[in-house]
Formats: structure tokens, C-alpha cells, sequence
């Protein structure tokens, strides 16, 4: 049986001001992150519709109890996201517009898109999350600690949990579908998929955010981006509004980290691939045995620093 626990958080975004640059060090950083929200939002919806949409089929009970476990945590996050989400509309209410087309995008994949490709959706994106998030976890004294503690606390507890889950979306593909080619051959539309929706949250977040609130081009993450505004600097006749600093979220991260991140991301999408071999951020196991402890995780800053055990 599964050992996925549910965690409820309630990191009391309704309590104050959210603000959208949460980690002042790090601009592009707290867009990235901001863009994650609301990616969450609309694909955790997807996950917990195709976890329905399964269930009648499992034959085998363990994976029928991975994949409930599973859609029940990542429902907590949908929930968590939400209220982050909210917080930021609250500040600043076209950002609606932008939840909505996000949330759009997914919806028009569920029914559009089978629920075999919504699977493999599934496993290919959680495959690359453990040494992505793994890449932030372990650069948490920079991309985190300097930040909004609600916010910070927000995405450790989603980033801790997804590795907690790492092999639930490929458990949930191999016992109902089970084709590495199927699922290989999906992975590029799967992850322009991902792009565009980034894409959407990072325009939205230049149309309806003040340039002095995000201050960076929410759109620098794309290299696509970067590269056509500097070539369209170098014309005479033609320039784009500016929007801000191109800076980049990992700008600061080693780089031979970065590429070791780049690397488990690529191997997360080839035939066999388990993520339970993979290597773990050290700030995992610490999140898991403070929460055990009763530590105050929704403060994850503020509470060590009160004293809190």
C-alpha cells in the first residue's frame, strides 16, 4: 500500500497582503515561482479529473491506492496554490483574466485529450520534478530563505511533497497503460504544452502587474524571448515596450548544478527510468521530520526563528 501521507496547510494568505515580489533578492525567481501557482492550479485539476476517470479501471489495488493518495495530495496543493493565487488578484485583478486562461488551457485538454495522453501528461511532467525541485531545495538559502515566509513555506511544502510522490504518475501510467514508446512519443507535445501555459502566467503577469511591483520582463524565462527582443533592439524601427531587467531565476545557481538538474531532467523521460532511485534533496528529509515533530512548517522561516521545534 502507499505511504503517501495528506497533509492539510493553511499558510494564511487571506490574513495579509500578498506580495508579488516575494523574494527581493530574486525577481525573476518570484515571477518563476508566481508562474508555478498558477501552472498548479489548472494541472492539478487535470491530475485529480484523470484520477476519477481512472479508477473504475485499476486491477491492481496498490496502484488504485497510489493513484487516490496521490490525487488527495495533489488536491491539497490546488487548494494552497489557490490561495496564493488569490492573494495576488486580491493586489492585482486582472490577474483573473490570467488564472482563467490557464485553467482554460487544461480544461480544454481533459476534454479534448484522451485519458491515456492525460496519463502520460501526468508521468512525463512529475518525472522531471524530483531533480528540478531537488536543484531548489538545495539552493534554499538563496531562492527561499531571503523571501515572503508564507510563500517561501508554500512552494517547500509543494516541492517536499512532490518528491515524496515521485513515482506515484509513473505507477499510475505503467499499470494502465505501460508503453515507454507511447509515452516517449508523447513527451514533446506534452511539454509544449507546459511552455505555453508558462508562457500565458508570464504575459499575464506583464499586462496586469506594474513593472515596478515584478521588476524584471516576466517573459525572460523563455530563450526564445530573450533572443528576439535583443535582435528586434538591434532594428531601427522596431523595439518592444520594457518591461523590466532580462534576468533569470537560476542566473545566480551553480551552474554545474544547474546542468545536473538538466541532465536528471532528460533521463527522467527514457524507457525505465524509476525515480526512486533518484537522489533526494537533504532539506526533504528535514521538512518530513520537523512536520513529524509538529513543527509549525506553514512559518518555515519565522517559526525556527521563534524557536519553534
Amino acid at each position: 500500500m502507499t505511504d503517501l501521507k495528506i497533509r492539510k496547510m493553511d499558510f494564511a494568505f487571506e490574513d495579509y497582503d500578498v506580495p508579488f515580489l516575494w523574494n527581493e533578492n530574486n525577481p525573476a525567481w518570484s515571477s518563476m515561482t508566481n508562474a508555478i501557482s498558477f501552472l498548479a492550479i489548472g494541472f492539478e485539476k487535470m491530475i485529480v479529473k484523470a484520477c476519477m476517470e481512472a479508477k473504475p479501471l485499476f486491477t491492481d489495488p496498490e496502484a488504485a491506492a497510489e493513484s487516490d493518495a496521490f490525487m488527495r495530495q495533489e488536491g491539497q496543493h490546488s487548494t494552497g496554490h489557490r490561495q496564493h493565487v488569490r492573494g495576488l488578484i486580491r493586489r492585482y485583478p486582472g490577474l483573473q483574466e490570467t488564472l482563467d486562461a490557464v485553467i482554460a488551457e487544461f480544461d480544454k485538454l481533459t476534454a479534448e485529450k484522451s485519458l491515456k495522453y492525460r496519463l502520460a501528461y501526468t508521468a512525463d511532467l512529475e518525472a522531471t520534478f524530483t531533480p528540478v525541485f531537488k536543484l531548489m531545495l538545495d539552493n534554499e538559502d538563496t531562492l527561499f530563505a531571503p523571501g515572503d515566509d508564507r510563500v517561501a513555506s508554500l512552494f517547500i511544502w509543494h516541492f517536499v511533497e512532490e518528491v515524496e510522490h515521485r513515482s506515484s504518475g509513473l505507477i499510475i501510467f505503467n499499470s494502465l497503460v505501460g508503453s515507454d514508446l507511447y509515452r516517449m512519443r508523447m513527451a514533446p507535445s506534452i511539454f509544449r504544452h507546459v511552455m505555453k501555459v508558462i508562457r500565458i502566467a508570464s504575459a499575464g503577469f506583464n499586462k496586469h502587474v506594474p513593472k515596478e511591483d515584478r521588476q524584471v520582463d516576466a517573459m525572460a524565462m523563455f530563450a526564445t524571448y530573450r533572443w528576439e527582443k535583443r535582435l528586434r533592439e538591434l532594428l531601427p524601427v522596431s523595439s518592444w515596450p520594457d518591461e523590466g531587467p532580462m534576468n533569470r531565476g537560476f542566473g545566480k545557481l551553480p551552474m554545474r548544478e544547474q546542468l545536473t538538474a538538466l541532465n536528471g531532467v532528460i533521463r527522467s523521460q527514457l524507457p525505465k527510468h524509476d525515480p526512486a532511485h533518484e537522489k533526494l534533496p537533504a532539506l526533504a528529509d528535514v521538512w518530513f521530520r520537523r512536520y513529524e515533530d509538529g513543527y509549525d512548517v506553514t512559518r518555515w522561516y519565522t517559526a525556527e526563528s521563534a524557536g519553534a521545534n
